[in-house]
């Protein structure tokens, strides 16, 4: 086993003299663990960091939050270094930045976040939105780096258009992007200009080939409904479902490893899935029973996805062969998801996590999905080359 230190690791070995001395603002959630699973805010207390102020990103600073609901901080307080709280995921897209007030009398902004590798994985923005703000109010900002858990060598999908940005895809990335949160914050900092004084503590001993249980780290779960690697591995692609009717697995145990829906005949689905013979992947019918969130308290069939080579799986083809799948097996049965995602309610929630329009027509066209997928490959290779000057890791 690989001995892997984050930023926090070589941080707290070194005592935390950088933050000695200094009014400290915190970015972190349940994740932001050391190597003997001690809570940053923990390890401030220890050293008598000053901590100012803590900001909590979507789901909360620990994560006591669902998907997608408002974090109020009104007299919220964090309980172990007992400074204030301001969300980061309030009720209004204005929320997602940190307010120009709560930066004042801060010396640098410490972002601590575990990302897992995912586009539509809302960390990455909370993080380059904080960096953009702390250069706007001429602040040193820190981000302590820890490893992507999927590696930092396979990438996947197209890069998100111009009209399709969200809070699911703020910046234009494909939907696998083979970065550490500290490289997606070079990355941005330096192509869109914001121009922020940034520091990066980077992880020691991290090689881009190693997915997290390959590095020693612990693995604390850094929302609700990411409860394990396993979960993180199949994300790039199954977090689609969230564009749909269909139950990505929340109320369930497995998260999406399971989906389904009513109207879905599970060895049909099965069968239909298995005749591709997709990469590294098994498709499993089932039925379950969400406990809550789309048909809560109804048994549903599906499938469970049960990936069995993580190197040759390709959760975005995966996914985008299901839909295709679904739709011509059961017809407008499924539906495209027509609320509000992520503060947007005047393009589809599909569309914004695709990254524009040409996921949904394919599916819905009955189009071969595998020219699509190729033409996103495409996408990122190109991608894999532009941000070969942003890499820190071998």
């Amino acid at each position: 086993m690989a001995d892997v230190r984050t930023g926090l690791d070589r941080l707290v070995a070194g005592n935390m003299a950088p933050l000695m001395g200094l009014r400290v603002g915190l970015v972190c959630h349940p994740a932001s663990v050391d190597r003997a699973w001690v809570h940053i805010t923990q390890r401030c207390r220890e050293f008598g960091v000053n901590v100012v102020r803590c900001f909590g990103p979507e789901h909360g600073i620990w994560a006591d939050a669902q998907d997608m609901i408002a974090v109020d901080d009104a007299s919220a307080v964090e309980p172990v270094t007992g400074a204030p709280v301001s969300s980061l995921y309030g009720a209004t897209e204005e929320s997602l930045a940190p307010r120009a007030e709560d930066l004042v009398g801060l010396d640098v902004l410490v972002i601590d976040l575990q990302d897992i590798g995912s586009r539509y994985y809302t960390y990455i923005y909370t993080a380059a939105l904080c960096v953009r703000a702390a250069a706007r109010a001429g602040l040193r900002v820190m981000v302590l780096d820890r490893p992507n858990p999927l590696g930092g060598h396979l990438l996947e999908g197209g890069m998100t258009g111009p009209e399709y940005l969200s809070f699911v895809g703020l910046w234009p990335l494909p939907v696998r992007h083979g970065l550490t949160i500290g490289e997606v914050c070079t990355l941005l900092n330096a192509r869109e200009g914001f121009g922020a004084a940034l520091e990066v503590i980077e992880v020691e001993g991290w090689r881009r080939t190693q997915w997290h249980d390959e590095t020693g780290l612990p693995w604390v779960q850094p929302s609700p409904n990411m409860p394990t690697l396993d979960t993180a591995t199949v994300y790039p692609g199954m977090c689609l479902i969230e564009g749909s009717n269909l139950s990505e697995g929340r109320g369930a145990t497995r998260p999406f490893e399971t989906i389904g829906a009513a109207f879905i005949q599970p060895f049909e689905l099965a069968d239909a899935m298995s005749r591709l013979d997709l990469p590294g992947v098994v498709s499993r019918p089932l039925y379950f029973r969400p406990t809550f969130h789309k048909f809560g308290g109804q048994t549903i069939g599906g499938l469970g996805v049960h990936v069995t080579d993580r190197e040759a799986f390709q959760p975005l083809r995966y996914t985008l062969h299901l839909l295709w799948q679904i739709r011509r097996l059961f017809g407008d049965a499924m539906v495209w998801r027509t609320e509000v995602y992520e503060f947007v309610g005047d393009r589809l929630a599909i569309d914004l996590l695709f990254g524009d329009t040409r996921g949904r027509a394919c599916i819905d066209a009955g189009t071969p999905p595998d020219d699509l997928y190729a033409a996103w490959d495409r996408e990122a290779q190109a991608f894999a080359s532009a941000r070969r000057p942003y890499l820190r890791y071998a």
